[in-house]
């Protein structure tokens, strides 16, 4: 049993360092934990598919020396499994492309949330996992707009009880959303909005091979956008490591563009700097972010409370045990996701007790509406 145990953390600690060695495109700095059994490659590439890292994983893998390499049949696994990752990246770059020029042709403005914004970010952007389409209206009578548009094209827009709207276009799931960053306090939610309104905090990019701008946050929202969306989730059913390898690519290519004390005012404002120093000690310790591309300089915490949660629930939470069966129907699911948030409520309450009360207000009013 002993021996088991030791076994499997050591598959969680050959995660990290193949993790490490893909995201920073470097040698694994341990080799001493190789080579591996091949129920163990088996159980290390079940861990990277759970926490969506499959790509970086094998970015990892493909830097060790041939004799520390996994079985040929579990090879040729992984590489099949990053050819589909590249050819969905290739057909979500497609879809983000239709519907952005189908919405700016008709008068729209949507803003790109996360995801191909932030694989650009990437060594190899095409081995990032990618998830879904987020868009963010600044007005809610665009987001109306633009699903009506989407409707008259046959997709079918349903409500989702945070106001948000979300439809599938060519297989891809796309969501429209009135809210730029996951911050409900009302002590920072004014602030924000002003921000975000302001097109001096609004950027583009391009996708490789495309003359489309695309619209995005500026630096310091989207490292604000990246940093909430982890803390929302670690504070109900749970975060994979892929939302933590993003903010860490984010943090590295643009520590030159990000104004440092700016940042630090704005998480001070909305109460979020001891959950910072989880979150950046986090990003050091496991992930092998720099700590001179932080934003600020950090107090070093015990990375070990998020750690545990990330491995406990994987992707957004999705093998937490309590999660597998839960959703049955409308009303059950949105009781199971508000048990999650109060189970998560001492670990919520320590690190960011501003933001854990009006996320759980929030919650209450808005998963228990019709």
């Amino acid at each position: 049993m002993e021996s088991v145990r030791t076994d499997r953390l050591e598959d969680t600690e050959i995660l990290f360092i193949l993790v490490r060695a893909g995201l920073w495109e470097k040698v694994p700095e341990n080799l001493s934990l190789f080579p591996r059994s091949s129920e163990s490659w088996e159980r290390i590439f079940n861990l990277a598919q759970r926490q969506t890292v499959t790509g970086l994983v094998y970015q990892g893998l493909c830097q060790l020396p041939d004799e520390l390499l996994p079985p040929e049949q579990q090879l040729l696994h992984w590489v099949a499994t990053i050819d589909r990752i590249e050819r969905a990246n290739l057909r979500m770059n497609r879809v983000l492309t239709e519907l952005y020029e189908l919405f700016h042709t008709n008068g729209l403005h949507p803003i790109l949330q996360k995801g191909q914004g932030i694989a650009r970010f990437y060594e190899k952007p095409l081995l990032r996992e990618c998830g879904d389409i987020d868009f963010y209206f600044s007005d809610k009578e665009e987001s109306r707009q633009a699903a009506s548009l989407v409707s008259q094209t046959g997709c079918r827009v349903s409500p989702k009880a945070d106001d948000s709207l979300c439809y599938y276009w060519k297989g891809v799931n796309v969501e429209h959303h009135t809210r730029l960053t996951d911050l409900h306090s009302p002590f920072i939610r004014k602030y924000l909005y002003k921000q975000e309104q302001d097109p001096a905090n609004l950027t583009s990019f391009k996708l490789p091979g495309n003359p489309t701008e695309i619209t995005i946050p500026s630096p310091l929202l989207n490292l604000v956008l990246l940093n909430t969306h982890i803390m929302k989730h670690a504070f109900g059913w749970g975060i994979g490591l892929r939302q933590l390898c993003d903010l860490a690519r984010a943090y590295h290519c643009l520590q030159t563009e990000t104004d440092g004390k700016a940042l630090y005012d704005l998480c001070r404002k909305a109460g979020i700097i001891r959950w910072n120093s989880l979150l950046h000690t986090f990003l050091v310790k496991q992930l092998g972010l720099p700590a001179s591309s932080l934003p600020y300089p950090e107090k070093t915490v015990s990375p070990e409370p998020l750690l545990e949660i990330i491995l406990r629930g994987g992707n957004f939470g999705l093998y937490h045990a309590q999660r597998r069966n839960t959703a049955e129907n409308k009303w059950s699911s949105k009781f199971h996701t508000f048990r999650s948030f109060l189970g998560n409520i001492r670990f919520s309450c320590r690190y960011a007790p501003q933001e854990a009360f009006w996320t759980f207000t929030n919650l209450l009013t808005g998963q228990f509406k019709s």
